[in-house]
């Protein structure tokens, strides 16, 4: 997992750093292959914002969280983001599964 924060308007300590990568890595265990991760941390006036960027297999997923807390907000993101990588996984292996199907009627009965 390649994983960048970045922050805006925040001092990114190194306790923030830690607790974004401790609540990201059950993202990574969904897939083998490396997902690029990048996150962007930044603080308006009563309000934090995290928001993530994923790149994998060529998709492009973006998840936002906005709560008075960072570390809820960090939290809240890596719920929405498990969430949208488990609805795209599961098109991935029912797609894949189609294609086998496919196959197999085509082409016969092994």
């Amino acid at each position: 997992m390649n994983l960048s924060i970045s922050a805006h308007h925040i001092a990114l300590t190194p306790g923030i750093e830690s607790h974004v990568r401790n609540k990201m890595s059950p993202v990574d265990r969904h897939f083998d292959d490396s997902i690029k991760i990048d996150i962007i941390l930044s603080v308006s006036k009563h309000e934090h914002k995290a928001e993530a960027k994923l790149h994998f297999y060529g998709k492009d997923i973006f998840c936002e969280s906005i709560e008075p807390d960072l570390y809820k907000a960090i939290d809240d993101l890596a719920i929405k983001a498990d969430r949208k990588i488990l609805k795209i996984k599961g098109r991935m292996t029912q797609h894949s599964t189609e294609t086998i199907r496919k196959i197999q009627m085509t082409v016969g009965p092994v």
